[in-house]
C-alpha cells in the first residue's frame, strides 16, 4: 500500500536548488560528499583560519533522495531537515521532512512542523493525525477530537479517525458516546474485527462486561487466528469466570502456533489461579493498540514508510508498550538496516516476557551482518539462560552454518531434532539444514536421509527437492529422478533465478548445454546482478561455441564482485578459455558464500558424497515459510562413470526467509486486515535471514 492511498499529500514542486547531517550512514554521508562538495571542513586560508562552508540546498536535497531510497530513514530525516531550513516555505520540502521525522519517531519535531502544515492546508490528514495523537498522549481528549474531526474520511483513515476519537471519548469517560461512534462507522466489510475489538476494549475498561463480552466474541469470531484478539478473549473470559474456557480457547490457539511467549505467559497465570489484566489499562495505551495493529499491516502489506510512522506513533503514545517496538526492528530488518533493528530490540527490557524473543532476532541480525562471533556468543548465551528454546537452538545452528562451521552446525541441529517427539510438517527445515551440514562434512548417506525425512514432512518444498535432485545428478546417480525433482522445484518457484540457474547447471553436467544455455538466459533475467549466474552462462555460451558472448558474460560475472576463489577462475577462463569439461566456480548466496568442497571418497553405502549440489540463494524476508511466500522430463541419458569438477557449485543453503509479524492480508491489496499471529514456527534463513517475530 503506497502512502499516497492513506495520509500524503501530493508533491507539487521540488526544492529551487541541503544542512550537514547529524548521524549518518555511510552511503548516505558519501552522497553528500559527491552530491554537495562544499559541505565540510574546508582547507586552511591563507589567514590561518579555518571555515565552514555553507551546505547546498541541491546537495543536501539529492543527498536526502540518495538515503531515502538506500532505506535509511534518519539520514534521510536530517538532510530533509537541513534543506527545509535553506528553503523554508517549500512545501515539498516540509511535506517530505514531516513525514521522515514521524519515521524516524522524532515525534516532537515533527508535531511542530505540523502546527505549519496545518495552518497551509487545514484539513492536512497526517499533520491532524500527529497532533490529535499529541493532545490524546496528554489527556487532552477534546483537542484530540477536535483535530481528528479535521481528517476528510476516505479509505482507511475513516477507520484511524473513528477509532481513536473513540479512544478520546473513553478518555474523558463517555463510554457510551465511544461506542456511538465507532458504530456508526460504515465502510469496508473488514473494518468490523477493528470496531468489535476496540469497542470490546472501551467496554471492559469502563466495566460494562456483557457489551465486552459480545463486542470481543465478535472479533474473535471473525479472526480466532489473531493473536491480540485471542489474548483479549482469553483474559476477558478468565476475568469472567470462565476459566475452562479461557483454557480451551488458549490451548486451541497453542495448537497452531506454540510457544509464543505471550501466550505461554497468560497459560502459566491460568495456571497458577492468577487473574490476567486486560490486553489495555488507558486509553492512550487503546489507541497505541489501534496504531500498532494497522502499522504491523502495512509493514507486511509493504507501505514500510507509513507502516513506520504508525509504529513510531503507537510506541511514542504508549512508552511501555514493547509489540510496537519489536514490529519496527522488524520493519528495520525487512529494509536491511539491521544495526537499527538491533539497537530497537536493546529497548525491550530484560524482564520482558518478549526479551528471550528479542535475543534471538538479535543474533540473527548479527549473523546478517556477518558478524559470527558476536551472533555465536549472544545466542549461546540465551540457551544458557533457557537451555530447551528450540528456536535459539536452531538460530544458533544457523550461525555456525553462515560462518561455515558445518560440523558444529550439525550437532546443533541435531539437539534441536532431539527436542522433538513426533517431528510435524513445520519442522522439515530442521533436517534439511542438519543434511546440509551433513553433506558439508561428507557424510552423504546421513545427509541423504536428513533430505528424504524433509521431504516426507514436506514433498513439494522447493529447496529440500533442488538441493537433493541435483545433489544425485552431480554424483552421477539417479539421474532421471535427480532432473524431476529440479524441474519441480522450478516449477514451485518459477521466479527463482537461483533455482532456476540450478536447473541449468543440471543441464550442464549432463552434456545439454543448448538447454543449460535457455534455462540460464532466464536465470539472468531473474537475477541480473550474481556473478556465478553470469559465471555460468558464459560457461554454457562457451560450450555451444557462442565464445565472444562468453567473454563478455565472464567479465560481466567480475563486475558483480564474485568471491575471491571464483574471481581467480574466472579470469584464468578468460586468459585460457573454458579448459575442463566443467570447471564451474562456486556460487555464492546473496547472505553467505559457500566455500569450496573437495569430493569426498566414496560412502559406505556404495554412494558417493556429491562434489556438488545447485546454486540458490535466500528468499527475499517478507515471505513466510514455508510460504505465508514445465516442460515435460526429458530422456536423460546414461552416463558414463561420473567425473567430479574442480570446484562445482554448491546450494545457498536457505528456505524461504520468514514474514514480518504476520497481519492477515486486507481483502483488497489496498487496505489491510486486523491483526494476526505470525505463521507457526517459521524455520530459519540460511544465511541467515531473521525469523521475524511472533508479535502480532
Amino acid at each position: 500500500m503506497s502512502s499516497g492511498r492513506l495520509f500524503r499529500r501530493s508533491e507539487s514542486r521540488v526544492p529551487r536548488t541541503g544542512g550537514t547531517p547529524r548521524r549518518l550512514s555511510a552511503g548516505a554521508l558519501a552522497a553528500l560528499l559527491i552530491l554537495s562538495p562544499a559541505v565540510g571542513r574546508a582547507k586552511s586560508v591563507s589567514d590561518g583560519f579555518d571555515f565552514q562552508a555553507p551546505p547546498s540546498l541541491a546537495g543536501t536535497y539529492l543527498a536526502g533522495r540518495f538515503a531515502g531510497q538506500s532505506r535509511d530513514v534518519s539520514a534521510a530525516a536530517v538532510f530533509f531537515e537541513t534543506a527545509l531550513t535553506l528553503d523554508p516555505s517549500n512545501a515539498v520540502l516540509a511535506e517530505r521532512t514531516f513525514q521522515l521525522l514521524l519515521a524516524d519517531g522524532r515525534i516532537p519535531e515533527a508535531d511542530r512542523l505540523a502546527q505549519a502544515l496545518v495552518r497551509r492546508d487545514r484539513s492536512h490528514a497526517l499533520a491532524r493525525l500527529a497532533l490529535g495523537i499529541d493532545a490524546l498522549k496528554k489527556g487532552r481528549w477534546d483537542n484530540a477530537r477536535r483535530e481528528f474531526g479535521q481528517i476528510q474520511p476516505r479509505p482507511l483513515s475513516d477507520l484511524t479517525v473513528a477509532i481513536l476519537t473513540a479512544w478520546a471519548e473513553a478518555g474523558r469517560g463517555d463510554t457510551t458516546g465511544a461506542l456511538r461512534t465507532i458504530d456508526r462507522l460504515g465502510g469496508l466489510e473488514w473494518y468490523s474485527v477493528f470496531k468489535n475489538y476496540h469497542a470490546g476494549l472501551i467496554a471492559e475498561r469502563a466495566g460494562r462486561q456483557e457489551e465486552a463480552t459480545r463486542r470481543l466474541e465478535a472479533a474473535f469470531k471473525a479472526d480466532g487466528g489473531a493473536l491480540r484478539i485471542v489474548e483479549a478473549w482469553v483474559r476477558h473470559l478468565a476475568r469472567i469466570g470462565r476459566v475452562d474456557e479461557a483454557r480451551k480457547v488458549l490451548a486451541d490457539f497453542e495448537a497452531k502456533v506454540p510457544d509464543h511467549p505471550l501466550m505461554t505467559a497468560l497459560r502459566q497465570d491460568l495456571e497458577a489461579g492468577r487473574k490476567p489484566a486486560p490486553v489495555v489499562a488507558t486509553p492512550q495505551a487503546g489507541a497505541s493498540e489501534f496504531l500498532y495493529g494497522i502499522g504491523s499491516a502495512l509493514g507486511r502489506d509493504g507501505g514500510e514508510d507509513v507502516a513506520a510512522m504508525y509504529l513510531q506513533l503507537a510506541s511514542w503514545l504508549d512508552p511501555s508498550a514493547e509489540l510496537p517496538i519489536v514490529s519496527l526492528a522488524s520493519l528495520q530488518g525487512q529494509m536491511k538496516q539491521y544495526d537499527k533493528a538491533i539497537a530497537l530490540l536493546a529497548r525491550i527490557p530484560d524482564a520482558s516476557r518478549l526479551r528471550p524473543l528479542a535475543d534471538i532476532q538479535v543474533g540473527r541480525y548479527y549473523t546478517l551482518l556477518q558478524n559470527y562471533p558476536e551472533a555465536t556468543k549472544h545466542l549461546e548465551a540465551v540457551i544458557e539462560r533457557t537451555p530447551k528454546d528450540l528456536d535459539a537452538i536452531v538460530a544458533l545452528g544457523d550461525v555456525l552454518r553462515a560462518d561455515k562451521r558445518f560440523a558444529e552446525a550439525a550437532q546443533i541441529y541435531t539437539r534441536a531434532i532431539d527436542q522433538i517427539a513426533t517431528p510435524q510438517k513445520s519442522d522439515w527445515s530442521f533436517f534439511y539444514y542438519r543434511g546440509i551440514a551433513l553433506e558439508r562434512t561428507k557424510q552423504w548417506p546421513k545427509a541423504e536421509k536428513d533430505f528424504d525425512k524433509a521431504l516426507d514432512l514436506m514433498p513439494d518444498e522447493p529447496h529440500v527437492l533442488n538441493y537433493l535432485g541435483y545433489s544425485w545428478i552431480d554424483m552421477g546417480i539417479n539421474l532421471e529422478k535427480g532432473l524431476d525433482l529440479v524441474k519441480k522445484a522450478v516449477d514451485l518457484k518459477p521466479d527463482d533465478g537461483y533455482i532456476v540457474d540450478s536447473l541449468a547447471w543440471a543441464y550442464f553436467k549432463l552434456g545439454r548445454y543448448d538447454d543449460a544455455v535457455t534455462e540460464l538466459e532466464r536465470a539472468i533475467l531473474l537475477k541480473p546482478d550474481d556473478p556465478v549466474i553470469n559465471d555460468h552462462l558464459g560457461d554454457a555460451y562457451w560450450k555451444v561455441g557462442r565464445k565472444l558472448e562468453a567473454t563478455f558474460q565472464w567479465h560481466h560475472a567480475l563486475d558483480f564482485k564474485p568471491e575471491a576463489d571464483d574471481k581467480a577462475k574466472i579470469e584464468q577462463k578468460l586468459k585460457d578459455g573454458l579448459v575442463d569439461e566443467a570447471s564451474p566456480t562456486t556460487p555464492k548466496s546473496e547472505a553467505a558464500a559457500k566455500p569450496d568442497v573437495v569430493a569426498p571418497a566414496p560412502a559406505s553405502e556404495g554412494t558417493a558424497a556429491p562434489a556438488s549440489a545447485p546454486s540458490t540463494a535466500p528468499a527475499a524476508s517478507t515471505p513466510a515459510a514455508p510460504s505465508t511466500d514445465a516442460a515435460p522430463a526429458p530422456t536423460v541419458p546414461a552416463p558414463a562413470t561420473p567425473t567430479e569438477p574442480a570446484a562445482a557449485p554448491k546450494p545457498a543453503e536457505t528456505t524461504p526467509a520468514p514474514s514480518a509479524p504476520a497481519t492477515p492480508a486486507a481483502p483488497s491489496e489496498a487496505v489491510p486486515a486486523a491483526p494476526a499471529p505470525t505463521e507457526t514456527k517459521p524455520p530459519a534463513d540460511a544465511a541467515p535471514a531473521p525469523v521475524q517475530p511472533k508479535v502480532e
